[in-house]
């Protein structure tokens, strides 16, 4: 399968050009600090208003190979169940995201260590025991009816669940971040789980967790809000990196 083909020979606007560069930087660092799973997972990007049209990772494609060429451009409302280029849970998943949340232009799904160990749980809320945490504080979707993997009615339940968050714990399952930018949801899903990756760390030790007051940790999680160029000074010093070793991912 060549996706190379999917972009080489038609002109593609701009702004749908430097999406589909952001979100192959994005499938490469998230390969280079594994969180990724091989060929599994997905990420999409709005390119139309109503965000029914959408880039996609093509099935089979391994994150630390993923160009910008290789990204499919799918309609929400006229998906071949029969493309082999699709991976069936992953269209699922974003095609109904995106028909159904607007606000949702970018969508990242994965399965990252920390993060995916904590959905586990009985009580998967992220606490406010640092600052990275306090990221968090009540801006965490969690979701508790996991029912199979992400086909049918299990991809159109999980819109209802986001609602207006951009933050989802799948429980029994992974996490989710939407962003209005490719950078929002990566800088996201970045530090949600290194937040995770705290937590499970601080739960290991067996000692009683000191979370900050609700009133500290809505300052905190504001103060982060207000930090928002942080975003996108943070995909641009991954590309950096990405473009002295490894300048392919924007062919």
């Amino acid at each position: 399968m060549d996706t190379h083909a999917n972009v080489a020979s038609v002109n593609v606007p701009d702004s749908e050009m430097q999406a589909r560069v952001e979100l192959a930087a994005a499938f490469r660092w998230f390969a280079r600090i594994g969180l990724h799973e091989g060929i599994a997972n997905h990420f999409s990007f709005a390119v139309s208003d109503d965000g029914r049209q959408f880039l996609m990772n093509p099935f089979g494609v391994h994150f630390s190979k993923m160009r910008a060429s290789d990204l499919l451009r799918v309609d929400a409302d006229n998906i071949d169940d029969e493309d082999e280029r699709l991976d069936p849970t992953a269209i699922a998943i974003h095609g109904a995201m995106h028909r159904r949340l607007p606000h949702a232009r970018c969508i990242l799904h994965l399965h990252p260590r920390y993060a995916t160990a904590l959905s586990t749980l009985k009580d998967p809320t992220i606490l406010p025991i640092e600052q990275t945490c306090m990221r968090f504080y009540q801006r965490v979707a969690y979701d508790f009816g996991f029912d199979g993997m992400g086909l049918g009615e299990e991809a159109e339940r999980l819109p209802g669940v986001l609602g207006d968050k951009k933050v989802m714990m799948m429980g029994n399952h992974g996490v989710l971040t939407v962003g209005d930018t490719v950078a929002e949801a990566f800088d996201s899903m970045y530090f949600l789980e290194r937040a995770c990756e705290t937590q499970m760390l601080a739960y290991a030790s067996g000692q009683p967790l000191n979370p900050v007051s609700g009133e500290v940790a809505e300052k905190t999680a504001r103060q982060w809000e207000d930090y928002l160029p942080l975003v996108d000074k943070h995909l641009h010093g991954v590309m950096d990196v990405l473009d002295a070793d490894e300048p392919d991912y924007r062919n």
